[in-house]
Formats: C-alpha cells, sequence, structure tokens
C-alpha cells in the first residue's frame, strides 16, 4: 500500500507511551456484516473448544494432549509416543496450512480463528461492553476517581473474569490430563489432589492476567505471528486494506460537509472521521498501510461501511484487498509461491492420511535381553532369551495373545504360568520369552527372525528381532 510521509509511528508499539507507559486501548463496540460473521464462527470454535475434552469416540477422548504421560488423542485417535512421527507430520501440515493462508490471505487466521483473539473479544471484551458501556463510557469510567461506582463496576466486571479464567483453566487441564480424571478430582475435593490444585491455580492466574490486563499485547508483543507475516505477505495478499486512491485522491481527506461536491474539490471519500482508528481493538489507524499489530478482525470494514451508507458514499473503502487490486484492480490470482504451499499441503496429507490407514492397533518390539549370549542345549538347539513390549493403542483390550515363530522352525515359549495373555486398553503388556531353534537352520552368529503377534488365530501384527547362535567358520 502507499505510505504515508510521516513514518514515525512504525518506530513503536501504539500501545505504549512516549513516556514508556501503557497506553490502554478502549475500542469501540464492533457491529456490522463481518462482525455477525465472526460471532457465528466464534462461538462455534468455543462450543468445540469446551466441548472437546469432554466428548469420546470409541472409548477415546476428542482431544488431548497429557504431556506427561506421553498420550494424545486427535479426533478420537490415540496417539503414542511410538507414532510420534505422525504428531509431528500433522504439526507441519499445521504450520504449512498457516503459512498458506497468510501468503493469501494475511493474518486471518488471527482476527477469525485465533483462541486469543476469540475469548478476548467475544467473551471478555463484550462482558466489559455489557459492565462498563461503549468507548466513551469505558474512557470516563478510567479517568474518574475512585467512587462506589467505579468500585462496583470494576470489581464485578474482574470477579467475572476471575470467573471465566478458573473454567478455562479447568477445560486446559481437561486436554492435558484428561476429563474423566478431572471430573474424578473434583468429586475428590480440591484438597486431595493439592499439586492438581496447584496447577489449576497457576493456570487461572495466567488466564486472568491474559485477558484482565496484557489483553491485545499477547497479540503486538509476544505472538511471533505477526512478525511472520511480514515475511510471507506480497503485493497478491488479501488483507484488510485502506482504499487510499479512493480515500486520498489528489489533496487528501476532508472532513464532510453537507452537499459539498468532494470529487469537484479534489478530496477523497475518507472524511477523517476516525472511526476506524476507535474501533480497533489494537488502536492502529488502518489507513497507515499493512501494519505487524493489524489482526485482520475486519471491525474498521463494518465501521468505515457504516459511516460511508450514512454519508451517501460507496461502500468499500477499507476491505478485504491486495496492494495490487488497489493500484491496479488486478482481481486475485494464485501465484506460483501458493501453488507450491498447495503441492507441499497436498503431500503431506495424503503422506499422513496412508501413514494412519497402514497404523496398527499395537505395537510390538522383541529385543534380545542385554548382556546375554545364545544358549547351546541338547540336540544342536540354539536358545536366545528376549523381553518383549505391547503396546494396545485401542480403547478396547486385546484378549488371547500369543506369538509364534514365522521365519523359523523352532519354539518360541512366554515366560507366564499361561501361553497367551491379555494386553489392557491403552495399556502395555511386557515380559520375558525363550526362543529355541537348531543350529542347522542359522545361516551365522546373527539371524533375522520373523515373530507374529495373534489374537486368538487372527495375526494383529508382526515384528523382527536378531537370534545369536555360533560364529561359522568355513
Amino acid at each position: 500500500m502507499e505510505t504515508p510521509k510521516n513514518e514515525t509511528f512504525r518506530d513503536s508499539i501504539g500501545t505504549i507511551t512516549e513516556e514508556g507507559k501503557r497506553a490502554w486501548v478502549f475500542p469501540k463496540k464492533p457491529s456490522g456484516k463481518f462482525y455477525k460473521y465472526r460471532k457465528l464462527v466464534s462461538y462455534g470454535l468455543l462450543a468445540f473448544l469446551l466441548l472437546s475434552p469432554f466428548i469420546k469416540i470409541n472409548g477415546n477422548q476428542f482431544l488431548m494432549f497429557n504431556i506427561l504421560e506421553r498420550r494424545f488423542n486427535i479426533f478420537g485417535f490415540p496417539f503414542w509416543p511410538q507414532d510420534f512421527h505422525l504428531f509431528v507430520i500433522s504439526m507441519i501440515i499445521g504450520v504449512v496450512f498457516i503459512a498458506l493462508f497468510t501468503v493469501s490471505f494475511g493474518r486471518i487466521f488471527c482476527g477469525w480463528i485465533c483462541p486469543q483473539t476469540i475469548f478476548m473479544e467475544m467473551v471478555f471484551r463484550r462482558i466489559e461492553y455489557w459492565i462498563e458501556g461503549d468507548r466513551g463510557k469505558q474512557i470516563r469510567l478510567s479517568k474518574q476517581e475512585w467512587n462506589a461506582e467505579k468500585i462496583r463496576k470494576k470489581g464485578l466486571k474482574l470477579i467475572i473474569f476471575l470467573i471465566i479464567s478458573f473454567i478455562i483453566a479447568n477445560v486446559f487441564l481437561a486436554y492435558l490430563i484428561g476429563s474423566d480424571k478431572l471430573i474424578q478430582y473434583i468429586a475428590d475435593g480440591p484438597f486431595s489432589h493439592l499439586s492438581t490444585l496447584i496447577s489449576l491455580s497457576i493456570f487461572t492466574a495466567v488466564f486472568y492476567f491474559v485477558f484482565a490486563w496484557f489483553r491485545e499485547q499477547v497479540c503486538i508483543i509476544a505472538c511471533p505471528y505477526g512478525r511472520l507475516q511480514g515475511v510471507l505477505l506480497d503485493k497478491k495478499s488479501i488483507v484488510v486494506a485502506y482504499d487510499h486512491k479512493r480515500g486520498e485522491a489528489e489533496k487528501g481527506r476532508k472532513k464532510f460537509r453537507k452537499n459539498e461536491d468532494r470529487a469537484a474539490l479534489g478530496h477523497g471519500d475518507c472524511i477523517d472521521c476516525f472511526q476506524c482508528v476507535n474501533v480497533c481493538p489494537t488502536g492502529i489507524d488502518i489507513r497507515n498501510g499493512t501494519q505487524l499489530e493489524c489482526i485482520n478482525c475486519t471491525a474498521c470494514i463494518d465501521e468505515c461501511d457504516h459511516i460511508m451508507e450514512s454519508i451517501n458514499l460507496p461502500k468499500g473503502l477499507i476491505r478485504y484487498a491486495s496492494e495490487e487490486n488497489i493500484e491496479t484492480k488486478a482481481p486475485f490470482k494464485i501465484t506460483n509461491r501458493m501453488k507450491g504451499y498447495i503441492a507441499v499441503l497436498t503431500i503431506l496429507v495424503g503422506l499422513l492420511t496412508g501413514m494412519l490407514f497402514l497404523r496398527n492397533d499395537i505395537e510390538a518390539n522383541v529385543l534380545r535381553l542385554p548382556g546375554q549370549l545364545y544358549e547351546h542345549k541338547d540336540n544342536n538347539i540354539i536358545s536366545n532369551v528376549f523381553t518383549y513390549k505391547l503396546v494396545n493403542k485401542t480403547s478396547k483390550d486385546i484378549e488371547d495373545v500369543s506369538f509364534k515363530l514365522m521365519s523359523h522352525k523352532g519354539k518360541l515359549k512366554v515366560v507366564s504360568t499361561h501361553d497367551s495373555f491379555i494386553v489392557p486398553n491403552q495399556g502395555i503388556a511386557q515380559g520375558t520369552l525363550f526362543i529355541e531353534i537348531n543350529n542347522s537352520a542359522l545361516t551365522g552368529d546373527r539371524n533375522k527372525i520373523k515373530i507374529g503377534v495373534y489374537s486368538g488365530d487372527k495375526l494383529i501384527e508382526t515384528t523382527t528381532a536378531n537370534f545369536l547362535g555360533p560364529r561359522s567358520f568355513k
């Protein structure tokens, strides 16, 4: 976009004064077409966020990120440490997807999908409007002396903020430890699990600090995505943009006067009402061009459209547009860079889908017991001792589990009172087994053997192991 002559606004953050103090932002309550769409998207995502830990598919929590026990559920699919490669690919897909959207549509993720923005603008900010009123009333309340009215309004707001932060912290904990365990802890009483209570208190304090005090600073200072968009955006990216050609014309902006022919005087359609600035949740002036503080929330679009409509001028002075579109009226096109991201994204999604289909319900590992050599028995039999570990990734017990030697003729015996055993749901079964093979069937001192894992008569997994034998001299 055409940049203003005075670029000093880019030398500092708009929420910090010249003295280095916090400049509080009191945005005007937004309204309009895009705001209605954002509310629908936000409340849908809020419902998804709040309900996901408590929804189960085949006994698995819909979403869970239990870092301590290294158990993850994504859309009802359980992932174990053995599936870490799938988790990594999923995260890479997420990063590429966000990069593609940023190249194409700017910081749209921040304005429409980011949990920070949704909670801040659609929950905490709306409570603020309900208790303290719109922008003007909030500014006056902030400046007035601490009297009964200010104490009542500020106190009520902060208490509600604290309650909501506590609820968010509980949901966050449900993602980390599992909803069943959280409900059990609540039933047991808060003081029965002091470590969890302390963690919950820390989470509550963090969320309260973010939404009651730090607020838009998260997007401006803490989040790296604002800096990332500066690298990814180009002239073809669709962003929330001010049409400077239409708004400035030859002689720039001018306050509105009734029945004045602005076009004949050479003035643009921007009437310098500052409503786009007043409604911005990060306090920037979109007319200065694309800035890292802009989260593409569309509040300025709705507000400017309302002003244009009220003075009988065309809407769209601020709109979703690219720099190229404003300068040359060129329509949106998929660039080679976008095609590259789409190709990479398609390959990664295909790879992940294939790996998910090939993923087994049980993970088997059979390893030779460390430090143990082979044992030479009667009738030229060679014996090796192994340890096994079976990981059940499903929500059902796998019963009647047994091993069979598939690659060689020999005997396989599990050190147990029974020939078969049960692998518990989302659990581990481990133990020791002996394998005996005739030396004549071996081809040297190190032989790869194949072992089948069966549930009854059904083969459910195969694995390999190294079998040691005497070194042959030929």
